[in-house]
């Protein structure tokens, strides 16, 4: 059995952990989360020589090892606890060359805990551009490590810092600071009551009751009668820690690197300047929004086209190559077109999360929550808001997830609250497949059409809403918190491509699966319950309809057949009973379902048009081509006209639908009475929308 090492990825943020982290592993990692919370988890396999493998576990960002939120804290209880199955056999601090000043003190600390540690120095390709120089073996005497010194954007030490994990056993275990004379006494005493542990793990355990919340001591070896000093004599022995360990790094930089000066500044002065103007950061951002919708819309019309056939055409041939009967009728009107209706979103879905990591990997998200900051706290949120709000494009569980680092407990339930609002990729199946049927396709001038121009509307009024509600919630929560807003702007730099790619396909991935297991499972159900019905009405619809339309003949009496035995199913019925509800939307019983179904996941609307419109039908026509010839039994007009579809985008751009949603906010706000809010003012809310859009515009 191959030997494998336990390694802990370490940093603050912004320092290209993530970047390390995948050089390392790859494509050979995953993501959950920690056993009992919403903490992202990363861990991955990297291969080292004569078959010993690393398993490299990339933990959250932190600045040290005084936590202050939930991401932080899993850093810290994972180095305090040997008895964690994750506790590693050696920590690998990655720091950026330009803020290793600030780096360093998280790097101290951890030495400080006796664990073989290595330091990687990352972004070397910018020392020379930056007028920065190492003398590489003075540091390593200093600081008493190895060092790897790294440029992830060039692929470069890479082999250095695998041999170093390799031979972690040689490395020195030994602090590289005695931080702890700061208060001498107190410490002696510490050490005289507990001569078996550590010192720096009894201090850490002790601040942990202060920064964030009881660790449990019984659980790290550690006796519980501890002579606690009060919270602000603690808070001061911190800063004094603090203040001896810059000492000690401040003195490690002047003998170990050289920055000239002139050098280390210009560009990116010059850029920050014009990105977070007052006046025109707002501009370029909403500039550079819609062309990512224009893009989305331009580029992956072709490739939505194909799957689009591909599926009809698979349905068509399963068919045409199989015998006739049930189980072949559920593979091709059930289960292939419900797939089909969310494989087709795949290239928009692929592109949307391809331009979000460019704008974080460029640096260029962190000057947006900066600048959105000072709009922010005027309706009850702040800057670090925007992070969730921003990614709750991508998804509202990981978005709801992100609140975790800020501070304020009011304003992180605000952003919890609101950050379903946001427009997320389970909304853009339907808004897309909506949009192409009720808005033209031309252009408004020679870039921007009136399709792209809606969708870009529809996220800012996704935004607002979520603004709007904010600002509601700040004047009605009646909680006291304290409020303060660091964030650190990381240099500019091109996005590399594997961390990109990366970033696709994994989020990519995890919506088409998650999605698609719900999809499939729905799917089978509507068919069950559109291709068989309660009474003789079903049973013997040829029969009744042959009677009644003896003029018709052929295709026209097939699909009278088709549409009879529909609507005297198990599900047309059930449709029949919501018709009264949605009427007023501009809906028919057929949207009506979707509706429902959909509470379970957003995208599962379109999957399951797909599925009612493709029961019994033997034509090969695309999903969107079915949907624009659907049209109301009595009026004989389209069903999906302009003033239904926009009550539709309406409806779902303020909708809560999405119960995976509803039970990441309950676990986050410790109930369901949030939720439970959250889920009948937003449904309350797109349906009173909805119905004022439509009765004005029909």
């Amino acid at each position: 059995m191959a030997k494998q090492i336990k390694v802990s990825l370490i940093g603050n943020p912004n320092t290209g952990k993530t970047s390390v982290f995948n050089l390392l592993t790859g494509l050979n990692q995953q993501v959950g989360n920690y056993p009992g919370i919403t903490v992202e988890k990363k861990e991955g396999i990297c291969k080292l020589s004569r078959g010993v493998k690393a398993h490299i576990l990339d933990l959250p960002g932190t600045y040290s090892l005084n936590a202050s939120s939930l991401d932080e804290n899993v850093v810290i209880e994972l180095l305090l606890n040997k008895k964690d199955k994750d506790f590693p056999d050696v920590a690998v601090v990655v720091t950026d060359v330009e803020n290793l000043k600030r780096n360093l003190l998280l790097f101290t600390q951890i030495k400080d805990l006796e664990i073989p540690t290595i330091l990687v120095i990352n972004m070397a390709d910018r020392m020379q551009r930056r007028g920065i120089s190492l003398d590489i073996p003075r540091l390593e005497k200093e600081l008493n490590t190895k060092i790897a010194l790294v440029s992830a954007r060039k692929k470069q030490g890479i082999d250095e810092l695998k041999k170093m994990i390799e031979s972690y056993a040689s490395l020195p275990k030994s602090p590289c600071v005695d931080a702890l004379t700061f208060a001498p006494d107190y410490f002696e005493r510490l050490q005289q009551a507990f001569p078996n542990q550590s010192l720096y793990k009894l201090w850490l355990v002790i601040t942990q009751d202060v920064n964030f919340r009881k660790v449990d001591k019984q659980e790290l070896d550690i006796s519980p009668d501890f002579q606690i000093k009060s919270e602000s004599e603690l808070k001061r022995l911190q800063q004094k820690e603090t203040i001896k360990r810059y000492q000690f790094i401040n003195n490690v930089l002047k003998q170990g690197v050289t920055v000239d000066e002139k050098a280390a500044t210009g560009l990116r002065e010059r850029l920050d300047r014009i990105l977070t103007h007052k006046f025109w950061g707002y501009f370029i951002f909403f500039g550079i929004l819609l062309l990512i919708f224009q893009a989305i819309y331009d580029w992956s019309s072709y490739p939505m086209d194909l799957i689009d056939e591909a599926f009809a055409w698979l349905s068509e041939a399963t068919k045409s190559a199989l015998p006739a009967g049930p189980f072949v009728d559920l593979i091709t009107d059930g289960i292939i077109p419900g797939l089909g209706g969310i494989v087709i979103f795949i290239p928009q879905i692929a592109f949307l999360f391809l331009f979000i990591s460019i704008l974080e990997e460029s640096g260029y998200m962190s000057r947006v929550v900066f600048l959105m900051d000072r709009g922010m706290r005027k309706f009850g949120l702040s800057g670090k808001s925007v992070v969730p709000l921003v990614s709750g494009t991508a998804c509202a569980i990981p978005a709801v997830m992100a609140t975790r680092n800020i501070e304020s407990w009011k304003e992180r339930l605000i952003t919890i609250l609101v950050v379903p609002f946001t427009t997320c990729s389970a909304r853009l199946p339907v808004y897309l497949i909506i949009i192409a049927l009720v808005i033209p396709d031309e252009k408004v001038g020679w870039i921007f059409g009136y399709q792209s121009l809606t969708l870009m509307f529809l996220y800012f009024l996704g935004f607002g809403a979520a603004v709007g509600a904010a600002w509601i919630l700040n004047k009605v929560l009646k909680i006291k918190s304290k409020s303060y807003f660091v964030i650190e702007m990381p240099g500019y730099k091109v996005p590399l491509f594997k961390n990109v790619m990366i970033n696709v396909i994994e989020k990519t991935k995890a919506f088409v699966f998650g999605a698609g297991k719900i999809i499939l499972a729905i799917s089978i159900i509507l068919w069950v319950l559109a291709s068989f019905g309660p009474n003789d009405k079903f049973d013997q619809a040829e029969e009744i309809v042959t009677a009644t339309h003896s003029d018709l003949s052929g295709e026209e009496l097939e699909n009278e057949i088709v549409s009879y035995k529909l609507e005297h199913s198990f599900i047309g019925y059930a449709g029949k009973g919501i018709e009264p509800i949605v009427a007023p939307l501009g809906y028919d019983w057929k949207i009506g379902i979707g509706i429902i179904s959909s509470f379970a996941a957003r995208e599962v609307f379109v999957g399951t048009l797909a599925t009612i419109y493709s029961v019994g039908s033997d034509e090969e026509e695309t999903i969107k081509n079915r949907m624009a010839a659907e049209v109301h039994e009595k009026t004989g007009r389209p069903v999906f006209n302009f003033a239904s579809g926009i009550s539709l985008l309406l409806f779902y751009a303020f909708a809560m639908q999405c119960m995976s949603t509803l039970a990441i906010v309950k676990r986050e706000t410790n109930g369901w009475r949030w939720p439970t809010i959250q889920l009948f003012f937003m449904s309350g809310l797109a349906y009173v929308v909805a119905l004022i859009a439509y009765q004005i515009l029909k």
